[in-house]
Order: structure tokens, then C-alpha cells, then sequence
């Protein structure tokens, strides 16, 4: 016997550091000859041979260990060879394959460097589980950070999972382990297998894996995500060529995959994604929204997360089909004109044990002080965005999703959270950073990296964050000091006008600020208006059951009205699903949305005011086209809190196209007085109250011509009326 007992015991007992330094064919100088000695630790093997791959000449192997562990000395080859191994197990079965230990590392020198210097912007296809060929040999490589690791060891159906068989090498200082198995193909099921400094074995998934099995076991999957054929070139051109250009019409259908429509013949399972995909284009398109925003659909173990809770960030979720159904409807909707934009979760993420927590042992991915590193409010735990390979693991993360998936844009989850050191603590339960502010310099550094990176490799793509405090410049390019996101959700006119929506219309003039106020700040980010699914939980209701109104009937004018002044109103829109026909219930992730409710008038009137406003908005581009222009709003009449009534003006900014959108939100039918720029003909281009929608169909009989009558401050006006509960816009067609 050759081997050493220094390398012997750890060996056998799955836990050598340095598997490569003992394992494979390694020359040697024994009683003065010169050769190579070949050794090999296989599972369910009673006999072994060296094979030269290219002469078929072979040496058998004498077994030293009773667990498979084999050795030879061959005299007179001096150089190292390539060769396989021919195994016979018990049952008599021989196998011949090439041997793991045989293989230089995959990852080199450069790749390591980058990646611990923060800045390996494609370390997705470095780390994780690869189908690889090297030296015409067909196989996976895998590698894994785990820097506080004393062994790792790489696990599987392939081995019994026994951590034995494949044990890992380091790659110097670099913290990665890493192992190439010939053979092995695509579907395998496989785990780390990671020893920590007191001995402590943690099995782990792959922080970079793309597929993964369904709970309990949780298992990573190998899975080659280049295989799928794209058919979005044009699209991705027609992307590339408005890139900057935001101010085009967006209008958003925010999507839960697996409860916006289910199977109700198949015990009500959820679409899968290539059955969703022409179901939900065909809605999507008949509705005039441009674009999907899917809740988060990487991996997750627990549904009622809704996808918040992240376990796999690389990994579409198994729940809806593979990784190329995913693609497949990604693809699908682009080729229908849809854009899609992704829920991405890089704020926290779970303790699952099998996940990224505690991976290696020590608090790597999170802080190890828990005023730090665990979130208050969801129970999670918060990355340290300033430690270089994890900012490496989540701007890559982003990355991916666009270049693997063509993704069209990013909606950063919960960005307030990471902005700010006391998000959500008391006093004591936080830490100041170096300057003794309550900001995150790291994760703010980390959003202005990635949003920066983004732009750069996927032009055209948008950046979106959900950030709900008055943070200066969250759409600030990051050269003037800004964050560098595209667009912002508009929380704050969020809150105030379903405030003032909730209130009875008795009530509404003692707050009337709420509807008036949001303009002071309008202009001074980049806004989507929203009303998301944050909205429709937790009992705080349905859109149409937040409205003041004891009657259906009354509460579905009040949205219809809402929803006017929404669209009416600047910014982006999104909208989430089953708010457009006014689904009456709470949103339920485990089931599927009302559809049924659709044969009543009074939802399927909300859904058809919904598809009409989203026509006008793409096809007006006053409308889409001026969102983010100061220049294209000017109030007509704000300041009437008695009767309830508002009225702004839309328009380009040479004003040769105008708008006047009213908002008249009382239960009182008036006859009302708005002063315009303009004489001439207004045509009433929408009227909430139609029979369409249905509405009474009281209303401005398609038009109104201007009078010499002063008001407003103009010298012209409009003698209209106004219905209860109604929004009203007038486009202004020419002189009189």
C-alpha cells in the first residue's frame, strides 16, 4: 500500500481536503523506478482496472480498503496518461469511464479572481452544475463557494448519496470547491454535502442551481439552460431600439401564476406554463395591457410565500414545468407583443436549513449579527451586500434572468428595506453605518451596481422599484448620484386615493387633500401608479370592496371612477389580476381567480371600462407619451372639496392635442362648470357611467362646445354634467 495513513483515514471517512492530491494518476518514484501510481475510491465495486484510453492497455488494481478504494503502481510511465477505469461489481457488471480525479479544474485563475473580487458579472456560468466537455469527454462540472467549509463533497443518485465517493477539491483561497464528473447528464438530481469547522455535515442545494425537485427533498437538478431555440429576435430589436426612451406607454398586468386562471378538470391544478401562455397573451391583449409582471417565480418551497421567500434565485419554479416550459412562455408572449417583467427578490431570503443560511457553516451569505443580518418583519434573513461574492451571486442573479430567460425588466422587491439600517427596528436594534446614518451604504452601492449593469448588458430592459419612502433619486441615473432604477411604484398616491375611495362620499370632502396632494411629488421620480396585490390581502379587501358604498352596484361606479381617474392620471399603470373585472373576494394564492363573475354587468362593465382606458392610454400619446413630463399636466379645478370635483388637463408639450380629464366623486348629479384653454368642440372621448360599463348613460351627449364664460381663470368654459361617481375625459377637437 502506497497511500499514507495521514491521507488513508480521511479519505475513507469523507472528509479529505484535498481529494485530487491523492486520488486520480499521479507520478511516483518507487525503489528507484519511475512510473505513476493510479488510485480510485468507488462505490459497489470488488474489482478495478486502469485502462490506457489510448492503447487499451491495462493494469489491475489491488484493493486496499474494504469501502472501494483501489490502487496500482505502473512502472516505466513516468508521465502522466489519459486513461478510464473499468469497474466490476458484485452482480458481475463492468463499467468503464473516465475517472473525476483525472480532470484539471474547470474554473481558472481569472474566473476565481473576478469572482472574488465582486466583479465576475457571469459567475452563473462558472459556479452551479455545468454540462461540460473536456478533452472530448462528455460530463458535468460542479462548483460551489462554501470558504469556511473543512471538506465538501458532492452527493447524489449517482453515489447513494454518500459523501464519500465524489469528494470536492478547493481552489486555493478562493472559498470555491470544485469537481468535474464524467458521465453524468442532464436531470440528475445532486446536493452538497458541505463539513463545517466542528465536523457538522449540512447537506445544501446549489446556490447557482437552475432546476430543483419539489419539497421535501428539495434536491438540485441538472439542467442545461442554453438548449432552448428562441424565436424573440425581433422583438429583442424592437427593445433594443427604445432603450432610453421611457416614455412609451406602459400599462401592467400584475400576474400570481397559480391562481390567476386553474384547470378546474383536473381538480382545479394551475395552468403550467405553456399552458398559460396563449391563454394569458389572448387576455392580455383583448385587455390592451402591454406587459405581464409575474410574481416571483424563482424557486421557493413554501407556496403561501407567494414566491418571497427564495431558495433557488436561479431556478424558474418546478411547480408550473421545466426551465424550457418557462422560457417557452416567455418567448411565446414576446412573439405576441407582451412584454414581461419578473418579481426579483434580492432584499432576503429564508432559514431553510437545505438553502442559502448558514451555508458553509458560518453566516455567509447573511450578517452574523442578527440587528444586521435577520429581518424583523418576515422572519428572514438579510444578505451582506457589502462581502463581494455575495453582491457577485445577486447582480449575476439579475443578470440571468435576462440573458437566459429574456426577461424585459426587473421589479425589485421591498427596496426600502435595504436602504435603510432601522428599517422596521427600535431603538438599539440596529446599527448605525460608518458615518452614523441609518443608510445601507453597501446594499445601496449593490442597487446602484446592478441597475447600471443591467442597462448595460440588456439595453431596453427596465428596472422598477417597489420603495415606498421619499429616498432622494431612486430614478436618478447613478452618474448624477441616483440609484439608477427606471421607474418607481407610486405608493404614496397609492395610499392617499384608496384612502379617500374608502370614505363615504358624504365624508370625502374633509379629505380632499388626498386626491390633489400627490401632485407636489409627481414629477419628482419616474412613478408607476399602481394598485398591486399588497392591495387585496390580509382583509384589507377587494378593490371593489374598499369602495365607501354599501351596494354593489354603487361600489362598481365608484371604481369604474377610480379607475379613470388612475388612467387619467400621469405615470406607468399596473393593475393586478382580478381587479379589472372587480373580483368581489380577497385574492386567495391557492385558488383561481372569479372568472364567473364576468356574466354580471357590473363586473364585466368594470372589465371593459379597464380594456377601453388601456386603448386610449397606447393609442393617445398625450397620455403615454407625457407620463414623465411636467409640461403635459396642468390643474383645471382642484380646489372644490364640497362637490368632490377635480379636473386636469393632459397634453403634449406644444399643448397641440389636449385632454381634460373630470373627476366628479359625489353621489349627486350636477351640472358643473370647468374652464379650458380652448374654444371649441370637446368630445367626450370616456365616460365612466356609460351603459357600457354599466353605468346609468347620463352623461355630455358625446360633446360640448365651449362658452364665453369665464371660469377657472380661463375666459372659456364647458357647461357639463357630471354623474355620481364618474370620471369624464374630453379631447379638444377644434376652434369654434
Amino acid at each position: 500500500m502506497i497511500i499514507s495513513k495521514l491521507d488513508l483515514t480521511p479519505l475513507l471517512q469523507g472528509r479529505h481536503t484535498s481529494p485530487h492530491s491523492v486520488l486520480g494518476m499521479h507520478p511516483l518514484t518507487r525503489s528507484r523506478q519511475k512510473g505513476v501510481v493510479v488510485r480510485a475510491f468507488l462505490r459497489n465495486a470488488i474489482a478495478c482496472t486502469v485502462v490506457d484510453a489510448g492503447t487499451g492497455e491495462n493494469w489491475e488494481m489491488k484493493q486496499i480498503a474494504p469501502e472501494g478504494l483501489f490502487e496500482v503502481f505502473i512502472a516505466g510511465r513516468p508521465i502522466v496518461f489519459r486513461y478510464q477505469l473499468r469497474l466490476t461489481t458484485p452482480t458481475g457488471e463492468m463499467r468503464q469511464f473516465f475517472d473525476p480525479y483525472s480532470f484539471l479544474p474547470t474554473l481558472g485563475d481569472q474566473d476565481l479572481y473576478l469572482f472574488n473580487e465582486g466583479n465576475e458579472h457571469r459567475v452563473y456560468d462558472k459556479l452551479g452544475a455545468h454540462l461540460r466537455t473536456i478533452d472530448g469527454v462528455h460530463g458535468v462540472s460542479f462548483a460551489v463557494w462554501a470558504p469556511a467549509a473543512k471538506q465538501v463533497s458532492l452527493v447524489g443518485n449517482f453515489n447513494h448519496w454518500d459523501g464519500r465517493f465524489h469528494q470536492m477539491r478547493p481552489l486555493g483561497s478562493s472559498g470555491v470547491w470544485e469537481l468535474f464528473v464524467p458521465g453524468l447528464e442532464e436531470g440528475e438530481l445532486y446536493k452538497y454535502a458541505i463539513r463545517d469547522q466542528h465536523g457538522q455535515v449540512r447537506f445544501k442545494t446549489d446556490p447557482y442551481g437552475t432546476y430543483f425537485e419539489g419539497p421535501p427533498n428539495n434536491a438540485s437538478i441538472v439542467y442545461n439552460t442554453k438548449a432552448f431555440q428562441w424565436n424573440d429576435a425581433a422583438w429583442l430589436e424592437r427593445r433594443r431600439a427604445n432603450a432610453g426612451k421611457l416614455d412609451q406607454p406602459i400599462s401592467i398586468y400584475e400576474v400570481h401564476l397559480g391562481s390567476w386562471r386553474r384547470n378546474p378538470e383536473d381538480g382545479g391544478r394551475p395552468l403550467q406554463y405553456r399552458e398559460l401562455a396563449p391563454e394569458l397573451a389572448d387576455y392580455v391583449q383583448e385587455m390592451g395591457f402591454t406587459h405581464v409582471e409575474f410574481m416571483p417565480l424563482a424557486e421557493h418551497p413554501f407556496t403561501g410565500s407567494w414566491g418571497y421567500q427564495v431558495t433557488g434565485f436561479y431556478a424558474p419554479t418546478h411547480r408550473y414545468g421545466s426551465p424550457e416550459d418557462f422560457a417557452w412562455m416567455i418567448d411565446y408572449l414576446h412573439q405576441r407583443g407582451i412584454g414581461v417583467i419578473l418579481d426579483w427578490v434580492p432584499a432576503h431570503f429564508p432559514r431553510d436549513s437545505f438553502a442559502l443560511a448558514e451555508f458553509d457553516g458560518s453566516h455567509l451569505y447573511e450578517h452574523a449579527d442578527p440587528r444586521l443580518g435577520a429581518h424583523m418583519d418576515w422572519g428572514t434573513l438579510i444578505f451582506n451586500y457589502g462581502r463581494n461574492e455575495v453582491r457577485c451571486f445577486l447582480v449575476a442573479n439579475a443578470l440571468a434572468w435576462l440573458e437566459r430567460y429574456h426577461i424585459d425588466g426587473l421589479r425589485v422587491d421591498a427596496v426600502a428595506s435595504m436602504l435603510y439600517l432601522d428599517y422596521s427596528r427600535k431603538e438599539g436594534q440596529w446599527i448605525p453605518n460608518k458615518f452614523g446614518g441609518r443608510e445601507n451604504l453597501e446594499a445601496i452601492d449593490f442597487l446602484k451596481t446592478v441597475n447600471d449593469l443591467v442597462h448595460h448588458y440588456h439595453p431596453g430592459a427596465i428596472m422598477i422599484a417597489e420603495e415606498s419612502t421619499s429616498f432622494p433619486g431612486v430614478t436618478k441615473p447613478t452618474h448624477e448620484g441616483g440609484l439608477g432604477f427606471d421607474f418607481k411604484w407610486n405608493m404614496g398616491w397609492m395610499h392617499d386615493t384608496l384612502r379617500y375611495f374608502q370614505k363615504d362620499p358624504i365624508h370625502r370632502k374633509w379629505h380632499h387633500n388626498d386626491l390633489t396632494f400627490g401632485m407636489l411629488y409627481q414629477y419628482a421620480e419616474n412613478f408607476v401608479t399602481v394598485f398591486s396585490h399588497d392591495e387585496v390581502v390580509h382583509g384589507k379587501g377587494s378593490m371593489l370592496f374598499k369602495m365607501g358604498a354599501w351596494h354593489i352596484p354603487e361600489k362598481a361606479a365608484h371604481l369604474r371612477s377610480l379607475y379613470g381617474h388612475m388612467w387619467g392620471w400621469p405615470g406607468k399603470k399596473l393593475l393586478f389580476q382580478g381587479s379589472e373585472f372587480a373580483q368581489s373576494g380577497e385574492w386567495n394564492y391557492d385558488t383561481s381567480l372569479d372568472w364567473h363573475l364576468c356574466q354580471y354587468p357590473d363586473h364585466e362593465g368594470v372589465r371593459r371600462l379597464v380594456g377601453d382606458l388601456n386603448r386610449l392610454y397606447a393609442s393617445e400619446p398625450v397620455f403615454g407619451q407625457n407620463d414623465l413630463n411636467p409640461h403635459g399636466f396642468r390643474w383645471l379645478a382642484c380646489g372644490d372639496a364640497d362637490a368632490s370635483v377635480i379636473a386636469y388637463l393632459r397634453s403634449d408639450a406644444d399643448e397641440k392635442t389636449l385632454f381634460a380629464v373630470v373627476g366628479h366623486f359625489s353621489g349627486a348629479t350636477r351640472s358643473y362648470r370647468i374652464g379650458v384653454p380652448r374654444r371649441g368642440l370637446w368630445r367626450e372621448v370616456l365616460n365612466t357611467n356609460s351603459q357600457f360599463y354599466g353605468g346609468s348613460g347620463l352623461g355630455n351627449e358625446g360633446a360640448r362646445h365651449t362658452e364665453d364664460s369665464e371660469c377657472d381663470g380661463y375666459a372659456q368654459s364647458l357647461p357639463l354634467t357630471l354623474p355620481p361617481h364618474t370620471t369624464l375625459i374630453f379631447k379638444w377637437s377644434a376652434e369654434s
